[in-house]
């Protein structure tokens, strides 16, 4: 069995370091940081009470840590109360594989414990706690290639309010980006293998909030695009040159990851702010943001943190004035707004043809077609159990990946079995 043992592990790498597969989930929001899952042969419609329950793990920690899949395993982070830690689930026997401790338990009294969802790349796990610890950890056994502080006076990191660090970091080609905040530049590369700070954004300097990076290329310029309380903007990402900015949205209190399109960003805020669409036009080296949308568009979509998704021309999401939305993207006008009874506020995933929305009250989950005419709901069920532990809310947001949808609450992951060929 010992020699078995070794020869797994020395195995491991190789199976471990192969290209992600389209079905599956390597960091926050999916593939393409979209939320868009390009799975198909899922179920059309569930039973009454729900696609099967596979299996269900309760020894995640607290926190609100969504998983990365890749082949059969899940990275996610959690915490027991005094560290915050990293760990692999072997999805075929539901036990870790290894769990490492990665920091300080974050405590706040509106939810403890870790945010970021960690990103798989090639041979290694990339992730940030709560307390603001950046690191590489081998998937093969753990262990900590580096870390750093994103708080420590080099880096001289700060966030706006006292949330903690939330981003789930981007991995690029071979850099990480990530947004420390301060002085010495809102946002950061750090070479993937070392650790070394490749460059600053130094001609933006806000303190960070909660939102992650994505990727847009505007006027054949590759750019990094972030949200921080004084609005959005996109820096270069060849060496954190600031190319434009907007203060559509600001707010101190950020949390949402904006979308792109068509030299077009969409951001949305809780706290009653709103949305916006902000058009970024280059000419020669220089950019420009112009405001498109006024007033009355900003107040259909209020999203506090359950995140929103642009499918084709529209943006989808939950708004804390109208209830589950559906809204043109360039006019930003409303094509259906919908209060489901029993079915209030929540985050949403999506895959072939459908929405998988989660309730942050009470745990229930709707397949809800993609649809521009309304909320067309095919089914519904409440997860078995609820944590009794931190803030009684499940902010995790769903994960679609290799025909399961994974839902966490806390200490409790569930795996449910959502695809047609099983039937």
């Amino acid at each position: 069995m010992i020699k078995l043992y070794a020869f797994l592990l020395g195995f491991l790498p190789c199976v471990l370091a192969q290209p992600i597969r389209a079905a599956d989930w390597p960091q926050w929001r999916g593939p393409n940081r979209d939320d868009i899952s390009k799975e198909t042969g899922l179920l059309k419609s569930w039973p009454e009470k729900g696609p099967t329950l596979l299996w269900a793990f309760e020894d995640a920690g607290i926190g609100y840590s969504a998983p990365a899949v890749v082949g059969d395993r899940l990275y996610t982070l959690g915490s027991d109360d005094k560290r915050e830690f990293a760990f692999a689930l072997d999805l075929k026997t539901q036990k870790k594989l290894w769990s490492v401790d990665v920091g300080p338990h974050f405590a706040n009294g509106n939810g403890s414990g870790p945010r970021g969802t960690p990103t798989v790349d090639g041979d290694s796990l990339y992730c940030l706690t709560g307390p603001g610890q950046l690191l590489r950890i081998s998937l093969k056994d753990g262990k900590i290639l580096w870390q750093i502080n994103l708080k420590n006076k080099d880096i001289g990191g700060s966030m706006a309010s006292g949330w903690g660090y939330s981003e789930s970091v981007l991995v690029d080609g071979d850099n990480v980006i990530c947004t420390p905040g301060g002085k010495n530049g809102t946002l950061a590369a750090f070479d993937k293998n070392s650790g070394k700070v490749l460059w600053r954004s130094k001609e933006w300097t806000a303190p960070a909030t909660y939102s992650s990076i994505i990727v847009a290329e505007i006027g054949k310029v590759k750019q990094y695009v972030q949200v921080t309380g004084g609005g959005v903007g996109g820096v270069a990402a060849a060496d954190g040159k600031l190319l434009w900015q907007s203060d559509s949205c600001k707010h101190g209190i950020s949390v949402s990851t904006p979308v792109y399109k068509d030299s077009h960003v969409y951001v949305s805020t809780g706290y009653g702010v709103g949305c916006g669409l902000v058009k970024v036009t280059h000419e020669g080296d220089a950019f420009k943001s112009e405001k498109v949308y006024g007033d009355d568009e900003k107040k259909l979509m209020v999203n506090h943190h359950g995140g929103f998704i642009l499918l084709g021309e529209h943006i989808y999401g939950y708004s804390d004035s109208k209830g589950w939305v559906c809204q043109e993207l360039k006019s930003g006008q409303l094509a259906w707004a919908s209060k489901p009874k029993d079915f209030g506020k929540g985050s949403l995933t999506y895959a072939d043809g459908h929405f998988y929305c989660y309730t942050e009250s009470d745990g229930k989950v709707a397949l809800v077609e993609a649809s521009l005419e309304a909320f067309k709901e095919k089914g519904r069920f409440t997860i078995p159990k609820h944590s009794t532990k931190n803030v009684k809310k499940t902010w995790t947001h769903p994960v679609v990946a290799n025909g399961r949808l994974y839902l966490r609450d806390q200490e409790y992951i569930f795996c449910y079995d959502i695809s047609a060929a099983s039937r």
